[in-house]
């Protein structure tokens, strides 16, 4: 089985997923979810339930979401929820909301449930509030006899809780309480603000380095036997093609960085990929201007010609938010293959030489429309690039 973890939120990712991705082990669904897209997955999945209580990052902005109605179900939900209750939690009342909530999860027969969990923050305020939901979880282990894996989260929120170790330190030290305290079987952690193929200049100095060392420091304190990180574009890939993590979290054609539950809908954005370059693009007039450009610079001879050629060709149907979530989804799928085909030991640098030639051709063409920080061609392989070895 292969070792991507989709991130499935909708009807059409589930398809996406079954079409593509059939071959992975895990697939994660949000409980507010499930009903509607277990039947879509095959038998053959095993299936990964998060309890969505990541949506008490902020729940008075989702009283008018579906999400905040299905999670009033749950007893003790709106107590919990509360920033003056977290500051002091009573054991009691937590203990019904994970119970509740952990009880639904199960109904489900899933293989891997999350431990209840509330994003973190920059200063101590959620540590409570998170060792009691974790102590809460092992309880209700212990006493269902759940025979399935628990999974921990550890979702940041912002950069300045990893770039530097003197703040990783006390969010590596709380998780390790947590991952204990929970009996969990496994650890998956996420940078939700980490946007890794926008061009940023943070992120070949700061952001990748800060990630890379958190997973570092997880490992020597956490004995985890399932590790996940993401979604990203790339940095999951990179993670696992080092040996830190067992699983990388992919997106399913978009969304590729994590979104909080209950959240709401971003705007469709038309996207396709570059496969020579390892990144996506805005569809747009200018864009395919800029192929027309770079056909010419590249010229016949060129590896990358038939392919800007051939997207060039499909412009018209790939302009459709449909087919270019399928186009990058597909890609995707042939990137995770060529990395996993490499024996493990070689998959960092399989990932280096690959993102290497994405840098190289990207040096040679020229800036791309509408993509900000992102507009050198080489923008997303080269910090990717320097984070592999």
């Amino acid at each position: 089985m292969a070792e991507q973890i989709p991130f499935i939120t909708s009807d059409d990712g589930a398809r996406i997923a079954q079409r593509l991705y059939a071959d992975s082990e895990v697939a994660r669904l949000p409980l507010d979810r499930a009903a509607s897209l277990v039947p879509l997955l095959r038998p053959t999945f095993k299936i990964w339930l998060d309890a969505c209580v990541d949506g008490m990052d902020d729940p008075d902005a989702r009283r008018d979401r579906p999400w905040f109605t299905f999670m009033k179900g749950f007893a003790k939900f709106e107590d919990v929820a509360k920033p003056t209750f977290q500051e002091r939690p009573i054991a009691s009342e937590v203990q019904a909301f994970v119970d509740a909530i952990l009880d639904k999860c199960a109904s489900y027969k899933p293989t891997w449930i999350s431990v209840p969990q509330i994003p973190l923050v920059t200063n101590s305020d959620r540590n409570k509030i998170n060792r009691a939901l974790a102590v809460a979880a092992g309880k209700w282990k212990r006493d269902k006899g759940f025979s399935g894996k628990l999974i921990l989260p550890l979702i940041f929120t912002h950069q300045q809780q990893v770039n530097g170790k003197t703040a990783r330190n006390p969010k590596v030290q709380q998780a390790e309480k947590c991952y204990h305290e929970s009996q969990a079987d496994g650890l998956w952690v996420v940078e939700r603000s980490l946007v890794d193929d926008s061009g940023s200049a943070t992120l070949r100095n700061r952001r990748l380095p800060g990630i890379v060392a958190l997973h570092q420091e997880l490992n020597e304190r956490i004995p985890s036997r399932i590790r996940i990180a993401g979604p990203y574009w790339g940095l999951n890939l990179v993670l696992w093609s080092r040996g830190l993590v067992d699983y990388p979290a992919i997106g399913i054609g978009s969304g590729y960085q994590y979104f909080l539950a209950g959240g709401h809908a971003m705007p469709p954005s038309v996207r396709i990929v570059l496969p020579s370059l390892r990144r996506r693009v805005s569809v747009s007039i200018q864009l395919r201007a800029w192929l027309d450009t770079a056909l010419t610079k590249l010229g016949t001879s060129h590896p990358a010609y038939i392919e800007f050629n051939d997207i060039k060709k499909q412009y018209g149907n790939l302009i459709s938010p449909d087919t270019s979530r399928e186009q990058v989804a597909a890609f995707y799928k042939r990137w995770l293959d060529l990395i996993a085909n490499a024996p493990k030991s070689g998959r960092s640098m399989a990932l280096f030489q690959d993102l290497s030639a994405a840098y190289a051709l990207g040096k040679s063409l020229p800036d791309l429309p509408d993509e900000g920080t992102a507009r050198r061609p080489e923008a997303v392989a080269e910090p990717l690039m320097l984070s592999c070895l």
